[in-house]
């Protein structure tokens, strides 16, 4: 294919794929709350269903500004490693090896601050 054809197409799809991703997101928001109002909850019930719901991490950000930073870390030193060695292996293996141990770092940073917390 021509790449002014595929260039035409990118757009496209990635709109329709964000209003198909937005359409069934409320399509789905929209049946659960039509379920509990089915199964006879009061208000009370409901509100609380949705509070439990948005129980969230509160360390989450931090969570994610350290797997960024690993992820920067590793895409840097493995195109640093590239350039040094001329071999193509070292970015995928070095962002795959480093942001897993950023992954278990955030999670392990977080456990310990959730543990300051409660005491």
């Amino acid at each position: 294919m021509d790449e002014r054809v595929v260039a035409v197409f990118i757009p496209i799809v990635f709109f329709l794929v964000s209003g198909l991703i937005a359409v069934v997101y409320l399509y789905l928001r929209s049946r659960e709350r039509q379920m509990l109002i089915e199964k006879n909850l009061d208000a009370e019930a409901i509100k609380e269903f949705f509070n439990n719901k948005r129980n969230y991490d509160p360390f989450r950000l931090l969570k994610f500004g350290v797997i960024c930073l690993f992820f920067g870390l590793a895409l840097g030193f493995g195109l640093m490693l590239e350039d040094a060695t001329g071999a193509d292996y070292w970015v995928p293996f070095l962002l795959f090896t480093i942001t897993g141990l950023g992954f278990i770092f955030a999670n392990l940073l977080a456990r310990k601050m959730d543990q300051k917390g409660d005491q």
